[in-house]
């Protein structure tokens, strides 16, 4: 897209850039003073509250998906298509009670490759390691490149120009305050995103009646308002068990229930549910709105933009602005800490520097980091096309991981071999569905062979767990239990 198509002028792009990424990084240097340690940097302290661990939750699941997908699905599968996005909130939801039991079983805990160590051994360790740095990289790329390919469309700032810019600000303020930085600009960033989109919304419904919109889809694409719409129905299904494997293997939700304090985790992640849920809905009425706005959407990605800078004009332009590179920024972050930590605590500490100090430890963190931004932005930098595909490709291998997740942390008897099979098999099973069958197969494929084989294995080979060998302390030296 050039300048003279964009939504906005790039004169004003780049103040609005400029401004927003000196916001955030001098957030991430004032938060970053009560970083006093390891623990502080990595984990905000193991003392964050309700307030800060719902928005931190909210603002990292809305993703540039969540405010630009979720419009295209209206537009293209209907009604059922912008609901399909709403069951991502089941991951959050389930994941309440399940961030009370991570932090009850290990108080002392850092990453999800942790647990998975502790409770089935080194072997599973490395593939749910496998699983969990590609799938990171990639939703880190994919953010990286709509960053750019975003920041193009919206104020004709050019790609790579667009994407560095917005790298370089979620890696600085990560750095100068870890944890903390990222939690506390969620913060803000989740009432941005929330309020803009109420305000995006209110001024269509000014502009064009729900009667309006519902008779003209009625008229002139009636597919889309069919409850039995086969695609809309096949992406409920994949949106959501895609949605379960994100949340419940990732370490960026895993880190999250090891920072809030005790007792708060259920709570906020529950809220937090609650509060995301009619997000993908707002965002997908504009997709819905469109034809009744007589729009000539050339790129259905973009609905969402074009349908805000219609009924608002340059205003409009400037708030979806706003509310992209917050959207980016809080799930770039999350994903930079929450990854950063996996290296750090289980590859560095755990097979490295197993006598490394904290302050050591810290400025490994540091080059970490950087080296993690830096291998985002190579893979960024070509351009090579949409990720969409390269996530779907993780859908089996994040899949094959919840019913290993969901059993060693319910279920005393599971058989950590099974889970180790389950993890093989399942990623297998699912990548063969994924390129003879079809993407939307593959994740639903992958979790059901994942089951089978925990379930059956811990049924008829049950082998016991005792709970308190999770309770490793401070970063979890790498011992020989559960072998």
């Amino acid at each position: 897209m050039n300048e003279a198509s964009a939504l906005l002028d790039p004169t004003i792009g780049w103040i609005l850039l400029s401004v927003l990424s000196v916001i955030w990084v001098g957030l991430g240097v004032y938060w970053g003073r009560k970083a006093a340690n390891l623990e502080g940097f990595m984990l905000a302290g193991r003392n964050v509250g309700l307030a800060l661990g719902t928005a931190t939750a909210v603002a990292t699941w809305i993703t540039s998906n969540t405010t630009m997908l979720a419009p295209q699905f209206a537009l293209q599968l209907g009604v059922w298509g912008m609901l399909a996005y709403c069951t991502a909130s089941f991951g959050l939801f389930l994941f309440a009670p399940m961030a009370e039991r991570i932090r009850a079983l290990m108080p002392n805990g850092f990453t999800s490759a942790e647990f998975i160590r502790l409770r089935y051994g080194n072997v599973a360790w490395g593939i749910f390691l496998v699983i969990s740095l590609f799938y990171g990289i990639t939703w880190m790329i994919s953010m990286g490149m709509a960053g750019g390919i975003l920041m193009e469309a919206l104020a004709g700032i050019p790609y790579v120009y667009g994407m560095t810019a917005i790298l370089l600000v979620c890696v600085l303020y990560t750095l100068f305050g870890g944890l903390f930085a990222v939690i506390g600009t969620d913060f803000i960033q989740s009432w941005i995103i929330l309020i803009g989109v109420c305000v995006v919304a209110i001024a269509v419904l000014n502009t064009v009646s729900i009667d309006e919109i519902y008779t003209n889809l009625e008229r002139n694409r009636p597919a889309l308002l069919d409850v039995l719409f086969p695609a809309a129905l096949m992406a409920i299904f994949n949106n959501m068990l895609f949605g379960l494997g994100e949340i419940f293997h990732s370490n960026v939700w895993w880190s999250r229930a090891f920072a809030m304090r005790k007792g708060v985790g259920r709570k906020a992640y529950g809220l937090a549910g609650l509060v995301w849920l009619p997000i993908p809905i707002v965002a997908g009425f504009l997709g819905l709105a469109a034809p009744a706005l007589g729009i000539n959407v050339a790129r259905p990605d973009m609905v969402g933009p074009v349908v805000a800078g219609t009924v608002l004009g340059e205003v409009g332009a400037v708030l979806v602005f706003v509310i992209v590179f917050a959207s980016l920024a809080s799930s770039i972050d999350s994903l930079l800490a929450a990854t950063s930590d996996l290296v750090l605590n289980d590859f560095v500490k755990g097979m490295i520097a197993r006598d490394a100090s904290d302050a050591q430890l810290r400025r490994l963190g540091t080059a970490v980091i950087v080296s993690i931004g830096l291998v985002t932005w190579a893979f960024c930098a070509p351009r090579i096309g949409t990720l969409a595909s390269v996530l779907f490709f993780a859908g089996p291998l994040v899949g094959s991981a919840i019913w290993p997740i969901i059993a060693g942390l319910y279920w005393q008897h599971t058989n950590r071999h099974g889970a180790v099979a389950a993890m093989l098999l399942g990623s297998a099973g699912g990548l063969v569905a994924y390129f003879t069958l079809g993407w939307y197969t593959a994740t639903l494929i992958g979790t059901a062979i994942s089951m089978l084989v925990v379930v059956s294995t811990s049924r008829f080979a049950p082998q016991t767990f005792e709970w308190s060998r999770l309770d490793a302390g401070p970063h979890g030296g790498h011992t020989e239990v559960g072998r």
